[in-house]
């Protein structure tokens, strides 16, 4: 085993030097489902590179710090990976022996995209997506008084595949970025019992006060005594806490449905933003079989017309302007992967601190830490889906006079595996943000990229999700539908023509450049809508932006979203500079001039 050192002579983050190489990322990943017993796989694994899916090497390469991709400084390793070949990863791990008796389950927040996992060489599961979370039940694979050997296979074609992949390309370039592949979100085990709780959805009833708890149970005990149970006398016991201080419990025998009445509920708001803690137990009698903690908040978010009949968006039944920032979620020493949990945080509270309500994560889909910080923030969140598909096809002309389901049909190709997929990780997406309270809306497709049965997609994500809104299609080819006619503009602001149902939406404007020496992305070109050289001309342009917002906001308009947070790669048109050590507007100011844009 080697030292382990980040690949240097790039420009890094603050947080790079704090990167524990035994540790990182301690923070348990999935605070809405959190279990107290659990044990950390992140840290050094071995890697190999091949041409082979299911032939595990007999030797490995070198070391990759997970969860690091491969293609990042802070992986250690730093190498492209060709849609030909195979990314291999091994490691050592061990049973607690407190653990006997129990099921044990291995969770990955992420691997892009393609992957295989065997333990002790036998091949226990697979998974496709990039971005949604899994878990494999690896009990009877394991061996509890010996270490255990891991391995995990992984192909992933980037821009040469037709999966899922957001800005991810070969070839960077304007504002498509470095591919990431591999491992890229906390991989941990935990024990379960025989019969525990796998999923759980928690419904908000703002109107009525109350939230709807359901949960998806496992029960191996069946496998184990080869004959069905009756599960008549298990309950589901939920404790909420408001403050670490109980206020109310209630059981039920049904886990499809319980509702629970919140005594004078506190909602939650940007200005509020307001959260309970949960405990939920499965029981059978007396005894707990298994718990988890959670959280939620109350909240309601609505299209209706305001006072002049125009359709604007509610929260919690009062109109809401949201001034958002486009948010791609790329550092330039972990790529997809933040440094550090405090690197996730400080992303978000940059909008806070500035004055804004709002981030649209930009075609990816983070860690659940990140949207935990959101929740406890109060920051908006309008979630995108990834695209996938040829980025570009079919032409100019068509988008402006031809047809647009010429348009649609032609972005993707007509391939029954491709279009199930998507929709999959989809489905995947929509399910995994379903409990954060700072998620209001989903948006299916950017800019006609893969474009696809829009009409019958936006109608599939309402039916699994009827809490948010529906943004169809943010940019160029809007299908009538959703909850939003959004339009791009650059730089702008723009405003769309006022519909009877439909809210009016700016979905991208701004793009305003300036590059900072020592601070930018290694490479011969720089890009922005617009550049500037100086601070004080950049801050001249934006105030004009800003005035022009607050006209449309008058007319109609009832969500913007400038782009961007920060540069990303050789896009230098962010608040801040791309390691984040920069701020090319004064906080100050920015907090004053966008704090104009609400009521």
């Amino acid at each position: 085993m080697h030292q382990y050192t980040p690949v240097t002579g790039q420009i890094m983050t603050r947080w790079a030097d704090k990167v524990n190489s035994n540790n990182p990322y301690p923070q348990y990943p999935r605070p809405q489902m959190k279990r107290r017993e659990w044990r950390s796989l992140n840290g050094l694994w071995e890697y190999s590179v091949t041409s082979s899916m299911d032939l595990i090497p007999s030797k490995y390469e070198g070391e990759i710090l997970v969860p690091f991709c491969i293609e990042s400084a802070l992986s250690g390793v730093k190498k492209g990976i060709k849609p030909t070949d195979i990314l291999w990863y091994h490691r050592m791990f061990s049973i607690p022996l407190e653990w006997h008796g129990n099921r044990i389950k291995i969770n990955f927040g992420a691997i892009d995209w393609y992957c295989i996992v065997y333990v002790n060489r036998v091949k226990v599961g697979d998974h496709k997506g990039g971005y949604s979370s899994f878990s494999l039940d690896i009990t009877s694979y394991v061996k509890w008084d010996t270490h255990n050997e891991i391995d995990i296979s992984v192909y992933d074609p980037t821009n040469k595949g037709s999966q899922p992949r957001g800005k991810q390309i070969l070839k960077p370039w304007a504002a498509f970025y470095t591919a990431v592949s591999g491992i890229w979100q906390s991989v941990w085990l935990e024990p379960v019992p025989n019969l525990y709780i796998d999923h759980v959805k928690i419904t908000p009833h703002f109107d009525t006060e109350e939230i709807e708890l359901s949960i998806s149970e496992i029960d191996t005990r069946y496998e184990l005594k080869n004959r069905p149970i009756s599960l008549s006398i298990t309950q589901m016991i939920c404790e909420v806490f408001d403050n670490g201080h109980l206020i109310l419990s209630s059981s039920s025998q049904s886990m499809d449905s319980l509702k629970i009445r919140i005594p004078d509920p506190k909602m939650w708001s940007p200005q509020s933003p307001h959260l309970y803690d949960l405990k939920i137990s499965l029981a059978i009698g007396n005894t707990r079989i298994d718990t988890i903690e959670s959280y939620f908040g109350l909240r309601k978010v609505e299209v209706k017309k305001d006072e002049e009949g125009i359709p604007k968006i509610f929260l919690n039944n009062e109109e809401i302007f949201q001034l958002g920032v486009l948010d791609q979620g790329y550092f330039p020493d972990g790529l997809y992967t933040a440094p550090t949990a405090e690197a996730l945080f400080y992303d978000v509270n940059v909008a806070k601190e500035i004055g804004l309500n709002m981030i649209r994560k930009h075609v990816k889909i983070e860690p659940d830490i990140w949207y935990h910080y959101c929740d406890k923030l109060g920051i908006i969140v309008w979630q995108d889906m990834p695209n996938a598909g040829n980025i570009l096809r079919g032409s100019l002309s068509q988008i402006l006079f031809g047809s647009k389901w010429v348009w649609e049909t032609r972005t993707l190709k007509k391939n029954n595996e491709v279009i199930a997929q998507f929709e999959w990780e989809l489905h995947q997406m929509v399910d995994q943000l379903y409990n954060h309270p700072a998620v209001i809306s989903i948006t299916i497709f950017n800019e006609g990229w893969g474009q696809h049965h829009t009409v019958e997609l936006t109608k599939k994500v309402k039916e699994w999700d009827s809490t948010r809104l529906i943004n169809s299609a943010s940019g160029w080819v809007d299908m009538k539908v959703g909850d939003m006619h959004d339009i791009h503009k650059y730089p702008g602001p723009m405003i769309p023509e006022l519909e009877l149902k439909r809210v009016a939406v700016n979905g991208e404007f701004g793009g305003l450049g300036l590059k900072v020496l020592n601070h930018t992305w290694i490479g011969p070109r720089y890009w922005a809508y617009r550049t500037y050289n100086t601070q004080s001309e950049l801050e001249k342009a934006y105030a004009e932006l800003i005035e022009n917002l607050i006209r449309l906001r008058n007319k109609g308009l009832t969500a913007a979203i400038y782009t961007q947070i920060t540069d990303v790669e050789q896009e230098i048109n962010g608040f801040l500079t791309y390691d984040r050590k920069i701020w090319k507007f004064s906080k100050d100011f920015l907090h004053k001039i966008n704090s104009q844009v609400y009521y």
